[in-house]
């Protein structure tokens, strides 16, 4: 499986890590009691990712620090979005906690304690999550000898959202902002639904609610980008539905669909400059993908603001492929230039 970053990881980093969004997910989700404790008005994101490089495919993650009674506390969100659920996910949040921690100490030498990490999971799948979500339930124990030794045995258990077990109704009533709330139900429904079209027409009061937020069409456009990557519907019928919510609506719709063809015309163009490339000259085929990806990249930002300056292009021209990809995730949802190259 590859390694980079998904459309389920793209939507879910673009919505859910915006803080005012997260908050309200948090208080739908969390306990009643930590809700009360938690200064969620004051959630901060943290960057950063814990999550195995090799895992990436499979979780995505974000972390949040936010006052806990007078505390600094931190929030730990991951989202499952493989076919099938993992049966160690305990173990996987519990190592994930650890790393979250030797962050900490990295920069607070100095700490003789650490601030509390809430864990909680975002589960996706087509099928309701059935494993255990404490650490105690994963290891190889008879339940006898886990009693008779427990209290030594690291204590461990995640809060799960598994939006499996989550209907319509219940997400129409969950105090979530409309983002968020449209983020949520196209992880459910969109991957590979050929009628997300029709089965948005009950949601459009909804979409018509992310476009009228501050910032709401690049909310908007990165909802639109994550329809058309893992969806199926016709073109013509995705159209015609974002065509109802009025022209900001269509002219997203548009300038999506042709940044997803720009890109997969340049990423084309990169495999097959790779693959001219590839007799044994690593140094002429990283430099044919680096092309590839520059080339794609000033298409984006084309699209998106216009004519792009010389002083920009060889910026983009000069940058690494690393550092390509890391711009290229942010077109969509940029202000500006600058905030694309920054």
């Amino acid at each position: 499986m590859s390694s980079q970053s998904s459309p389920h990881d793209a939507v879910f980093r673009r919505v859910l890590g915006e803080p005012a969004n997260a908050a309200s997910q948090l208080r739908a989700v969390l306990p009643d009691a930590l809700v009360d404790r938690l200064d969620l008005d004051r959630l901060t994101r943290v960057s950063g990712s814990f999550v195995d490089a090799t895992l990436r495919w499979r979780h995505s993650d974000l972390l949040f620090t936010v006052p806990l009674q007078g505390r600094e506390a931190l929030v730990y969100v991951v989202v499952e979005h493989q076919s099938s659920e993992d049966p160690l996910m305990p173990f996987r949040m519990l190592r994930y906690v650890v790393r979250v921690w030797d962050h900490y100490l990295s920069e607070h030498p100095e700490a003789t304690r650490l601030p509390a990490v809430i864990p909680l999971v975002v589960h996706h799948n087509r099928r309701p999550w059935t494993s255990s979500t404490q650490v105690l339930d994963v290891l190889d124990l008879d339940p006898e000898v886990i009693n008779a030794v427990e209290e030594h045995l690291p204590r461990f258990r995640f809060i799960l959202d598994d939006l499996t077990r989550v209907d319509e109704r219940a997400l129409r009533a969950r105090p979530v902002t409309p983002p968020v709330r449209m983020t949520l139900l196209l992880l459910k429904i969109a991957t590979g639904n050929p009628r997300i079209a029709d089965d948005l027409q009950r949601w459009v009061g909804d979409l018509r609610a992310v476009l009228d937020r501050p910032g709401g069409i690049e909310e908007f456009a990165a909802l639109l980008r994550y329809i058309e990557l893992v969806g199926e519907a016709p073109t013509d019928e995705l159209h015609k539905l974002v065509a109802t919510l009025g022209s900001e609506a269509e002219e997203a719709y548009v300038t999506t669909a042709d940044m997803l063809r720009a890109e997969g015309e340049a990423r084309g163009e990169a495999r097959g400059e790779a693959r001219g490339e590839a007799r044994g000259e690593a140094r002429g085929e990283a430099r044919g993908k680096a092309r590839g990806r520059a080339a794609a990249l000033v298409q984006l930002l084309t699209l998106r603001f216009g004519p792009v300056p010389q002083a920009a292009l060889d910026v983009v021209h000069a940058a690494s492929i690393e550092q390509l990809e890391a711009w290229t995730a942010r077109v969509l949802t940029a202000g500006t230039l600058d905030d694309v190259l920054r």
